[in-house]
């Protein structure tokens, strides 16, 4: 895959505050939290040497393969070991039997897309307590639980951008919905807080009606089926808003071959592999994201700083992330990644992840 390294190029670095964010989370004391003082490598490791196991919500996703694939660019240059592990369907349970067994292991590092923002928490306490930094990235935990949090963008930006192209999209009125990931995704659900909370509250979104949400659990075929599902419950729907890679792709392939291409709406946030054919096709306008790859790179890059410790993870720590340059943290053990990046016709020839 080819990767974009500049913060300020089409997202690909992205630098998006919020893309589409996640939550800036946050909570917390002095957002270091932890499982004692990092010297070193990391607690359970001998030899110097830096090893870190990746877990993301579920395999065989193509968000995930790409942030892993930047993780692993990462850990090259560190001269750290990296493994992704995973469940297959995305549940918390599913996660919690894969943190134990990195706390066993004695790795220096987790790097985790929670399923839950408390589910897991018990498993990576224990972690902690082995001498295990742990850094959620993408989707946040209880900011109590982990060490560091790297987020795509603040919630508030990413919940922002969606509507703002979707109200472009159907011309600043009418009926949208929600076609979100699981129920209990943390990142979905402040989006999704948020969106309703502008659409109430900002009088340029006075015309706009969100009629329902729905959860396709980041499974394709169910997504589809969700998309299916709200434009015959809604006939008067004008347009559809997918926070999840998986949704909104699932919702393109949908639109593309029925009789709502070109009359219904869709945005929300995608990679521009997975977009490309509905972009270039006219099913799709624009939709938005961060390069997850970079998130992946700069999670790692994190982790390695707790991990060192050349970081504790309190607010206005700073280290250098490679190509990506110098980050510093923020309230609450909040690291952003950058601001959101809009793929339309233009401009989505320019990327490949």
């Amino acid at each position: 895959m080819k990767f974009h390294t500049q913060r300020s190029a089409a997202l690909v670095a992205v630098t998006l505050s919020a893309a589409l964010t996640l939550a800036a989370c946050g909570g917390g004391d002095d957002g270091g939290g932890g499982g004692g003082e990092a010297t070193g490598a990391g607690g359970g490791q001998s030899g110097g040497d830096l090893t870190l196991t990746m877990l993301p919500k579920n395999l065989g996703n193509p968000y995930f393969d790409v942030s892993t694939a930047g993780a692993e660019e990462a850990a090259g240059e560190l001269g750290a070991s990296i493994e992704q592990v995973g469940p297959e369907q995305a549940s918390p349970d599913a996660q919690v039997q894969y943190i134990n067994t990195a706390a066993q292991q004695g790795v220096g590092g987790l790097i985790v897309s929670a399923n839950d923002p408390t589910a897991i928490c018990d498993a990576i306490d224990e972690a902690r307590d082995a001498g295990t930094k742990v850094v959620t990235f993408d989707s946040d935990t209880s900011p109590d639980c982990r060490d560091l949090f790297v987020n795509q963008a603040t919630a508030e930006g990413i919940a922002s951008k969606q509507l703002e192209l979707i109200s472009e999209q159907i011309g600043g009125e009418g009926e949208i919905a929600i076609l979100s990931a699981s129920a209990n995704a943390t990142n979905q659900n402040a989006w999704i807080a948020m969106m309703e909370d502008e659409l109430k509250n900002n009088p340029d979104y006075a015309n706009i009606q969100l009629v329902d949400t729905v959860y396709g659990d980041d499974e394709d075929q169910k997504s589809f089926d969700e998309t299916e599902a709200l434009l015959q419950n809604h006939p008067n729907l004008k347009g559809i808003v997918s926070p999840t890679t998986v949704g909104i792709a699932a919702a393109a392939r949908y639109l593309q071959n029925s009789q709502y291409k070109g009359k219904v709406a869709l945005t929300g946030l995608g990679t521009p592999n997975q977009m490309r054919p509905y972009v270039e096709d006219g099913t799709v306008t624009s939709f938005a994201l961060w390069n997850p790859g970079d998130l992946g790179y700069l999670a790692t890059y994190a982790t390695a700083a707790l991990v060192n410790g050349e970081i504790t993870g309190k607010e206005g720590d700073t280290f250098e992330a490679g190509k990506l340059g110098e980050y510093t943290v923020g309230p609450d053990g909040v690291v952003v990644l950058g601001d959101p990046f809009v793929f339309d016709k233009d401009n989505i020839g320019d990327f490949d992840f």
